[in-house]
Formats: structure tokens, C-alpha cells, sequence
């Protein structure tokens, strides 16, 4: 009897009308993305220096290795919001870089807004052929990719 007196509760309270946000609900941080879409390009020494110092430490901290890049050139952009206005503005990029082991590979990275430090600037997310240890961007760095 309980248990059918809290079901017909439940039920009523259900169908009690909802109630409009209030005005500050309406406006409290509820408006959307306001993305720029200013974006460092490819060949941006800022890019590169950020890709190669992150590269050396993953390398280091995680594959003990000392596997670090030396040379970044061939920059070339692949895309810029290939999925449409209202996604983050990312810039896809494609270079070549020369590691300390002698060898050139290829490095796709994109740029994106408001993904760096805590949101406040942009970031890049990187994948060297040939160094995706854990297949994070496999098969060969293709999902770093459009």
C-alpha cells in the first residue's frame, strides 16, 4: 500500500507544469561557443617549438627514450574547419621533421582553439610516423588526421 501511495505521489508530482527558467538561468554562461577562429598558422615557430619540446619529453618520461626532434620543415596546412563553422576551429597540418637519429618522418598535427592551459589559448595534438608507440593515431598517425 506503501509503495502504490508513493507511485500516485510520483505521478502527480509529474504532471505538476515546469516551471520557466529564470532570467539569470537563461543568461548565466549559456551562450554557446563565440570561437574566433584565430588560429597560429602551420609553420608557426611557437607550433613547432611546442611539438618538439612535448615530443622529447613523451619520448623521455615514457619510452625512455632519448629519441628527441631537431629540424621542422615542409610545413604544409591540409585543412581549416573541415567539419563546419560551428565545431572548434582546428587548422590541420602536415611537415617533415628530422629526429636525432638521422631520420625524416612525417608529423600531422592540428591546431585548435581554446584547448591549450586551462582553455585560455589555443593547443596542438601531434603524431610522428614511425613514434606512436602506444597506437594512439593508428594505423600510421592517420587519425591525427581530417
Amino acid at each position: 500500500m506503501r509503495i502504490a501511495g508513493l507511485a500516485a505521489v510520483l505521478l502527480a508530482a509529474s504532471c505538476a507544469p515546469a516551471l520557466a527558467a529564470s532570467a539569470l538561468e537563461k543568461n548565466f554562461w549559456l551562450s554557446g561557443p563565440n570561437y574566433d577562429a584565430v588560429l597560429p598558422h602551420c609553420a608557426d615557430k611557437a607550433v613547432s617549438d611546442q611539438i618538439a619540446a612535448r615530443f622529447a619529453r613523451k619520448e623521455s618520461n615514457y619510452w625512455h627514450s632519448n629519441l628527441a626532434i631537431q629540424q621542422i620543415d615542409r610545413h604544409r596546412q591540409v585543412a581549416f574547419r573541415p567539419w563546419g563553422a560551428s565545431y572548434i576551429p582546428r587548422r590541420f597540418c602536415v611537415a617533415r621533421v628530422l629526429t636525432n637519429d638521422g631520420h625524416y618522418r612525417r608529423v600531422s598535427y592540428a591546431i585548435a582553439e581554446d584547448t591549450g592551459w586551462i582553455g585560455a589559448s589555443w593547443g596542438v595534438e601531434w603524431c610522428v610516423d614511425g613514434t606512436d608507440h602506444n597506437l594512439a593515431y593508428a594505423p600510421a598517425c592517420k587519425m591525427a588526421r581530417p
